[in-house]
């Protein structure tokens, strides 16, 4: 769905196309004409037509397969089939192919006026309806998960094994995989999902304020009376504690960490009484255990407590098949918290976010599209809704005036940005509207890495 409201026609007839370009373009609506299947397709690869009105003769094919083709391009493009030969086999083929409308020629201009602003007001309630049900779909919990790849799929089989027990659970992934979203999801899916889920980040410092968060602390104010603070330990009574990048934790921390989780007893700094601790220990980290643990900078005992159940979270490179509906979800999220009525992303942006290297992770993509609801004019997010980055875009110029370097880097850039997103040859240099052999040639010319 776009604010452009973008109509493509179909037709092979010269004077009924221009006429209906024509009164479309002085309607305000932002029109492509073909007259050929051919040609559609291009254009329907192109762009993202909120309606495409469709002849049913034409002379390389007909409207129905075209309109079958044109959904299994942008599903959300409704069609309007139009012909000099109505019959009713023909309506219900149209139909049972996805038409929204069927016209008859000579069209009549305030019917077919008519009927787009029809499908218009049926558009909108039915993102509107979509969004309503993404919303209502997104629980707490195990269905905060989005992705259906056979990565996630995997990793959901072993949280359902996981959750059901209460042992303590390492989770190991990069930066911005989502390790808290996957704790979270096995306290849900756990015996104990209505007690506490609660969590730390293990950097804190100075250790004394990270230690008395975790064990609390026991202290005597000015006129002799006993204040007690509860750590997280403690607090959390038979929910979950999640330790955020647990190697960051100081040797001796460990050693307490270590003593609650064998004895699930903790002592408070300043108490001479230890208490006892009931909690579930989910810690994350980033690093190589096994080697921190041989650099010594990792409690070696501690690490064969948290390694017995141990969950690796896979990168987005390894899912990006789930890029379409993370980006479906981040979308919802943030149009309602921006109060914006943006509906999803283009293709074309689908194919630069899906191509893109994703070294911030699930994390990066949800600051992406966070900052292209903001950016987003309509209710499209196009590529230059993207931050700079993701589209090769390097905002620095070479320091000098020089036309012809300025020119170099430009195309460098843009050269490297349609392979990143396109790495068969073939079709960037087609996209590119470059000879194969050229498109080689600039690569070696430029120096680009690829």
């Amino acid at each position: 769905m776009s604010d452009r409201r973008t109509i493509l026609i179909v037709e092979d007839e010269d004077v009924i196309r221009e006429t209906l370009q024509e009164l479309l373009v002085g309607e305000g609506y932002e029109v492509f004409a073909a007259g050929r299947v051919s040609d559609a397709i291009k254009l329907a690869r192109e762009n993202d037509f909120d309606v495409a009105i469709c002849d049913v003769q034409l002379p390389d094919g007909d409207g129905i397969a075209l309109l079958r083709r044109i959904h299994q391009l942008n599903p959300h493009t409704c069609i309007l089939i139009i012909t000099a030969y109505a019959t009713v086999e023909n309506a219900v083929d149209a139909f049972k192919a996805g038409a929204f409308e069927y016209l008859v020629k000579p069209v009549i201009f305030d019917d077919l006026l008519h009927k787009l602003d029809r499908l218009y007001q049926f558009r909108n309630l039915y993102f509107e309806n979509q969004t309503l049900r993404r919303e209502l779909a997104r629980k707490d919990g195990f269905e905060e998960i989005v992705g259906s790849s056979e990565a996630i799929k995997q990793v959901e089989e072993q949280i359902r094994k996981v959750a059901a027990t209460n042992s303590n659970v390492l989770l190991v992934g990069e930066t911005g995989s989502g390790k808290e979203l996957f704790a979270r999801a096995i306290h849900s899916a756990g015996p104990k999902s209505s007690s506490k889920f609660l969590a730390v980040n293990c950097g804190t410092r100075p250790v004394e304020m990270l230690e008395t968060q975790l064990f609390g602390s026991k202290a005597t104010n000015g006129g002799g009376v006993a204040v007690s603070e509860d750590g997280l330990l403690l607090h959390a009574g038979e929910g979950t504690v999640f330790l955020d990048e647990v190697t960051d934790l100081p040797l001796s921390t460990q050693a307490k960490l270590l003593r609650a989780i064998e004895y699930q007893e903790i002592l408070p700094l300043g108490s001479a009484e230890p208490l006892q601790v009931f909690c579930r220990i989910i810690a994350s980290t980033t690093q190589d255990l096994g080697q921190e643990v041989a650099h010594e900078r990792f409690h070696e005992d501690l690490f064969y407590r948290l390694d017995g159940v141990k969950l690796r979270i896979p990168p987005l490179r390894e899912r990006a098949t789930d890029i379409p509906e993370l980006v479906e979800f981040f979308v919802g999220k943030y149009s309602r918290q921006m109060k914006k009525r943006v509906a999803g992303a283009s293709r074309e942006t689908l194919r630069v976010l899906t191509s893109a290297e994703w070294k911030g992770n699930v994390r990066q993509l949800e600051n992406a599209i966070e900052r292209a609801v903001m950016m987003c004019d309509g209710t499209t997010i196009n590529p230059p809704d993207l931050p700079p980055d993701l589209l090769g875009i390097d905002p620095s110029l070479p320091d000098n005036d020089d036309l012809r370097s300025a020119l170099r880097h430009y195309e460098r850039v843009h050269i490297a940005r349609v392979l990143r997103q396109c790495p068969d040859k073939k079709e960037a240099a087609k996209r590119l509207r470059l000879g194969l052999s050229s498109l080689y040639r600039k690569i070696e010319e430029l120096g680009l890495d690829l």
